[in-house]
C-alpha cells in the first residue's frame, strides 16, 4: 500500500475488491470446490483466534455461489468460545470482511476478538462494559470485532466503511474495529 493510499480507499481499490484471478484461487485451500469454474469471482476469509488458537483460511464463494462446507467451517470458527454455542453466521458480514481485507492489500489474517456471542456471554460482557449493546448483532451472528497486525484501526474502518454495507465501529483505545451487516452507520474514534 502506498503512502498516498494508506489513509484512504481509492476508487480503483473498491473496483478491485471482488475481481478474481487464477493466482488468488491457488489449489491450497481445502474448501475450494469447483476451483476456477468459469475463472470468475472468488471470495476468501483469513482469520485467526487468539482465544482458541484456531485459524481459518477458506475460499467460501465461487462464481456467485456460497460453498456450504466452507460456511460450516466459518460457523464453527465464529462460535462463542466461552460456551461453544454456534449459529449460522451471516454471509453478508463475511462478505464485508473479505471485501475490506482485499482493499487493505495485506497478507496478514484478521485477528478475531469476537464473533457470535450467546445471550449469556453478551449479558456477562454487558455487565462489565457500557460499550456492549443489549441487543447486540453479535447474538445474531451478524457482527465481528477484529484487528490486523499491520493496519491501524483507522485504515481497517475506512476499508469497511467503503463497502457501504453495514455498521462500522472504531475502538482505537482498545485497538479493534467492529464490523456488522446491520444498518449502515459509523461510530467511535
Amino acid at each position: 500500500m502506498t503512502a498516498e493510499n494508506s489513509n484512504s480507499v481509492s476508487r480503483r481499490g473498491v473496483l478491485k475488491v471482488f475481481a478474481a484471478t487464477a493466482i488468488t484461487a491457488a489449489p491450497t485451500f481445502a474448501n475450494a470446490f469447483g476451483l476456477l469454474r468459469g475463472a470468475g469471482d472468488i471470495r476468501r476469509l483469513r482469520m485467526h483466534s487468539g482465544r482458541t488458537g484456531e485459524q481459518i483460511d477458506t475460499i467460501y464463494w465461487i462464481d456467485g455461489e456460497y460453498i456450504p462446507e466452507a460456511f460450516k467451517e466459518i460457523n464453527h470458527f465464529m462460535r462463542d468460545w466461552r460456551t461453544n454455542d454456534m449459529v449460522r453466521f451471516d454471509n453478508r458480514t463475511v462478505d464485508i470482511l473479505a471485501a475490506s481485507h482485499r482493499l487493505l492489500d495485506t497478507d496478514a489474517s484478521y485477528l478475531l476478538l469476537s464473533g457470535y456471542r450467546s445471550p449469556q456471554t453478551n449479558a456477562m460482557l454487558r455487565s462489565k462494559s457500557r460499550n456492549v449493546a443489549r441487543n447486540s448483532l453479535h447474538m445474531k451472528g451478524q457482527a465481528t470485532d477484529i484487528r490486523l497486525q499491520d493496519r491501524t484501526v483507522s485504515q481497517i474502518s475506512k476499508a469497511a466503511m467503503s463497502c457501504s454495507a453495514g455498521g462500522v465501529g472504531k475502538y482505537s483505545r482498545s485497538n479493534f474495529v467492529h464490523v456488522d451487516c446491520g444498518d449502515i452507520r459509523v461510530w467511535g474514534r
